[in-house]
């Protein structure tokens, strides 16, 4: 008890200096200085208002002990009647605390980068992309999120090769991020005349989109820009400027292409946007590498190559692998209606790091 009352004590010196530092000209003067504290006051502002009303709660249960075990036999009764309430809510607000006080992930309040392509499957695998596309869009606009595809491949029988896109909207992050991996299929094809039901698979990647100040890019020494004529289907021209861009990240070697706009400006500043994302990912895969002790249990480990989910059309059913939930609403699911899924691999993922 006395090592959480300490560690409320700090946090609440900390906000109140947070709110001193916001109110002070010099630092309303600074853009960038004053987006970083007011981001880390919104991340406070929880915690630090329950520790406020958990210091009041416990002065008032002080003092209904205090008269519970007085002289004042009418005061007794009525502070040893009151008592129970208080220390219930007293217990409530200490598992909030808790929760509060639970290591966060440093990414949960990034915009997202969404890749999702088709696997095994063939065209069946590209049709369920584009469902499963539709599925996020869906489940965005319920948060109020917003989308935008920055690259999209499409097979023209409304299925989707490859689409990448970037999902904005506060705790975006914190959602999808248990979104990354193979996500299976199970369903009879509109071309199968014997009914026989088929197995696909579609790969989702999640990545939190980095800040421009977390990758260094040098455009002049890392970067290799080349321009093209960009092309529609069977080699017809979409239009006629060279409005195509090809990124070659040279110290990694990473290529982003990207064609979608017809403006070059815009198909650059999208290309770069990928850019930073991956190479994000790839210096946190890496730092991650090198911890013994990686986030697995129920939430998965994050690996691409594992199955963590299945859509099974005959039985409209969705299974998670990682948490072991069925779901018997895969119309539902699939029309963005995530979060009974999201919550419990939540849920599993913040008891582990209480546990922890």
């Amino acid at each position: 008890m006395e090592a959480m009352l300490d560690k409320l004590g700090a946090i609440e010196e900390h906000f109140a200096e947070i709110e001193r530092k916001l109110s002070d000209p010099a630092t309303v003067g600074n853009q960038r200085e004053y987006a970083r504290l007011a981001k880390e006051r919104a991340q406070l502002a929880d915690v630090a208002d329950c520790a406020r009303n958990y210091r009041v709660l416990l002065k008032e249960i002080a003092e209904h002990k205090a008269f519970a075990d007085g002289d004042d036999a009418d005061l007794r009764e009525l502070a040893r009647a009151e008592l129970p309430a208080l220390q219930q809510r007293q217990a409530a607000l200490e598992e909030r605390l808790k929760e509060l006080l639970t290591p966060r992930d440093p990414n949960d309040d990034r915009n997202v980068i969404l890749e999702i392509r088709a696997g095994t499957g063939g065209a069946e695998a590209s049709l369920f992309a584009g469902e499963l596309f539709r599925m996020y869009s869906r489940y965005a606009e319920r948060h109020g999120w917003k989308v935008e595809a920055l690259s999209l491949s499409d097979t023209g029988l409304g299925g989707i090769k490859e689409v990448i896109a970037s999902i904005n909207g506060r705790g975006a992050y914190s959602r999808l991020k248990f979104e990354g991996g193979v996500h299976r299929v199970q369903r009879v094809p509109e071309t199968e005349g014997s009914g026989r039901i088929h197995t696909s698979a579609v790969t989702v990647a999640v990545m939190p989109e980095a800040d421009d100040v977390e990758v260094n890019i040098n455009e002049e020494k890392d970067l290799r820009i080349d321009v093209m004529r960009a092309s529609g289907p069977g080699g017809q021209s979409v239009n006629t400027t060279d409005s195509a861009v090809r990124i070659t990240h040279i110290p990694s070697g990473m290529v982003i292409i990207c064609r979608d706009e017809k403006s070059q400006h815009k198909n650059k500043a999208r290309a770069l946007k990928i850019l930073r994302a991956r190479l994000l990912e790839k210096a946190q895969e890496e730092q991650h590498a090198k911890i013994a002790e990686q986030r697995r249990s129920m939430v998965g480990t994050g690996d691409r190559s594992e199955r963590i989910r299945t859509y099974n059309f005959p039985q409209s059913r969705v299974t998670d692998h990682r948490v072991n939930l069925t779901l018997h609403q895969l119309d539902l699911v699939l029309d963005g209606n995530l979060d009974p899924i999201i919550d419990a691999l939540s849920s599993a993922e913040q008891a582990q790091a209480m546990s922890a």
